[in-house]
């Protein structure tokens, strides 16, 4: 597959980053491609795509399907290419019971092609991304991450009021400030070298808007509504010395 290198949309729960995937997969779908929202093939791969499922003869793609069809990637396109992927599982499933393959780092890189040929382009955003950056790269080496920050007390105050079934919620204002920490403190350890950052309040105002459109070379801007300010959250107190630091150090980033 050539043209454009696929596109990783990063960043932690509640900070936005399901319109800022809207903004994209609407652009990649009128430029000819596609962008999965929580499509997450990659990070099942990570999974059940090892050196050891490949030694045993043994791809485990009905595990795959479920997760994959548990919350199923939305937008334009995406049934179709979960559809695709059950194809190019199930054949690999073959390839691998066969002995035809190589290592599993290889299978992997070819099923993330295989998934997504056809279109001009590629993309797509996952949260949990964030937690496996090394995988990650291996995986998908040629992408070119953006990673979407908001203000850790936004974050915090959005988490704490996030409704359903999320048993991983932080149960106080210091414990969803850590965990915003923590979600972060992987990408300064990482020096991928085709990023860029981006930050939600200046994306809804168009700045960043731009920078994106500059750096994907795709035109945003018709797809702005997606996408609307949230003023961020006043914290009880000051943040954290850690939080503020790790704040003030992705700005920092955004400006590089």
């Amino acid at each position: 597959m050539t043209g454009p290198a696929p596109l990783i949309l990063l960043g932690a729960q509640r900070s936005g980053t399901t319109a800022l995937a809207s903004v994209l997969e609407a652009a990649f779908d009128a430029a000819g491609g596609l962008f999965t929202i929580n499509g997450k093939l990659p990070y099942v791969l990570h999974r059940w795509c090892t050196e050891a499922d490949v030694r045993g003869r043994h791809l485990r793609v009905d595990e795959m399907l479920h997760a994959l069809r548990r919350r199923p990637p939305y937008g334009r396109g995406s049934a179709r290419w979960l559809a695709t992927v059950e194809d190019v599982l199930r054949a690999a499933a073959a390839e691998v019971a066969a002995g035809a393959t190589g290592d599993a780092l290889a299978l992997r890189r070819d099923l993330v092609r295989r998934a997504y040929a056809g279109a001009s382009r590629y993309g797509e955003k996952y949260n949990e991304y964030l937690l496996e950056l090394d995988r990650l790269a291996e995986t998908v080496p040629d992408a070119h991450w953006v990673l979407l920050v908001r203000h850790p007390a936004a974050v915090a105050a959005s988490t704490l009021r996030w409704s359903g079934d999320r048993p991983w919620r932080p149960d106080g204002w210091a414990a969803a400030l850590d965990k915003w920490a923590a979600w972060h403190e992987p990408w300064l350890w990482h020096d991928h070298p085709h990023r860029t950052v981006v930050e939600y309040g200046r994306l809804c105002a168009g700045a960043d808007l731009r920078r994106l459109s500059q750096a994907t070379g795709l035109d945003l801007a018709p797809y702005a509504g997606l996408i609307a300010e949230r003023p961020p959250a006043e914290p009880p107190h000051a943040l954290p010395a850690h939080v503020e630091r790790l704040w003030q150090e992705l700005l920092d980033q955004r400006k590089a």
